[in-house]
């Protein structure tokens, strides 16, 4: 007999109403960084560069599905009726930006990330 062991994980679910898209913004930045860098860099670090932009931009995707998933509620949803796009456009971002070192794309991640805060910050009045 075989025991199979499932690891989940979760940002808390409790929920404990600990949620800021700050830690997005953060992961953002981050990707923004690495991209004005990239073309000074030697290729050695360029492998690095990408690997960590990579997980970076993912890690975008997972701040912002958790504030969607588990922040966001149907008031906020009829209050901004262009919050599902928001959220799915800044998600797809964060997916463009993973495949690509351009400033320009991962500038526009970051001015989603701007206008999702925006919104969150007006939620917390």
């Amino acid at each position: 007999m075989s025991r199979f062991i499932n690891t989940a994980y979760a940002h808390c679910d409790l929920p404990c109403g600990v949620y800021d898209p700050a830690q997005a913004r953060i992961e953002a930045e981050s990707v923004h960084k690495i991209n004005e860098k990239y073309d000074g860099l030697n290729q050695e670090d360029k492998w690095r560069a990408v690997m960590i932009k990579e997980q970076r931009a993912e890690l975008v995707k997972h701040h912002l599905w958790v504030i969607w998933t588990d922040y966001a509620k149907p008031e906020h949803l009829e209050a901004n009726p262009g919050l599902h796009d928001l959220f799915w456009k800044a998600t797809k971002q964060a997916g463009t930006v993973k495949k690509s070192t351009s400033t320009s794309e991962s500038k526009k991640l970051l001015d989603l990330i701007a206008d999702i805060t925006d919104w969150f910050t007006e939620t917390k009045k």
